[in-house]
């Protein structure tokens, strides 16, 4: 098994190029960051997955700021969705399996409950519509969509991460009242996308998240506790009180159940931040 791993200095591409090599050892696996492979570039990709010819690619790449997305559409557009487009032609030329991951965001938080597969999207930002764009263009045969969801615990830190980091240091953490998520450990993401290649089942769209959701209040909890900060700082606040440029869907929880019905079921969120928090310590 060859594979190749697109946006591999991202915030969840070390951990699939990590669990990748491990699995099929490391002259099976190529890394790809930004400076070696602009997804933007069709030619590119093109020339480079026809040149290495990889039998899976993951495609990790992706425009993240969601409220620079607003000012940056052109940006986003290119990159999570026509640079989508692009890596899966080339995936078809050479008869790779693909890999895509999305977002929660392509929901509006207004179901109230958490997010299933067959649910409809409807994106209430640049960056969400530009994300769910990527999943129409990487549909086909050989192609699985992940949906992941405040991922943790990779490069460039998530809402964790900056807790995390904040609770070590002794400083105040703002955390939502009015947010619900199933926050996602990379390190799970990436065990799940190399047990789905073993398992092949029937291609299309997975949500691959946490099991449970909670607030981000709560997650501040857990996390401080599981940290060992015995009084934590924590301040509620709310997407209101925030005013982002933005909006954020409020109830953005994914049910991973048809994934766990292939075999592949995800750990709990809170034995999620319990393995992150130990690795912090």
């Amino acid at each position: 098994m060859k594979v190749v791993v697109t946006g591999a200095a991202g915030r969840l591409g070390p951990a699939l190029v990590r669990v990748a090599a491990a699995a099929y050892g490391e002259k099976a696996v190529v890394a790809l960051p930004r400076a070696a492979l602009d997804v933007a570039d069709e030619a590119a990709v093109r020339e480079t997955i026809g040149r290495l010819r990889p039998d899976a690619i993951l495609n990790a790449a992706a425009y993240t700021d969601v409220d620079g997305a607003e000012d940056n559409a052109e940006t986003a557009l290119a990159v999570n969705a026509f640079g989508v487009r692009a890596i899966k032609k080339a995936a078809v030329e050479v008869g790779a399996n693909l890999v895509h991951y999305s977002t929660d965001f392509v929901f509006d938080g207004t179901k109230g409950e958490p997010y299933v597969e067959t649910d409809d999207p409807n994106p209430a930002a640049v960056y969400a519509a530009s994300k769910l764009l990527g999943e129409w263009f990487a549909e086909g045969p050989n192609s699985y969509v992940l949906r992941v969801e405040s991922l943790f615990g990779g490069a460039h830190g998530g809402t964790i991460d900056r807790m995390a980091d904040a609770f070590l240091a002794g400083r105040e953490v703002h955390a939502f009242t009015d947010r619900v998520v199933s926050p996602s450990y990379v390190e799970d993401v990436a065990a799940a996308t190399i047990a789905l290649l073993g398992r092949m089942p029937a291609p299309g769209l997975y949500h691959c998240a946490s099991t449970g959701h909670a607030t981000w209040m709560e997650v501040a909890g857990e996390l401080a506790r599981q940290l060992n900060v015995t009084v934590p700082d924590i301040r509620p606040t709310t997407l209101e009180e925030m005013a982002l440029k933005a909006p954020r869907p409020k109830y953005c929880a994914l049910d991973s159940e048809k994934l766990a019905a292939t075999g592949i079921a995800m750990p709990t969120w809170q034995d999620a931040v319990a393995r992150y928090a130990r690795s912090r310590l």
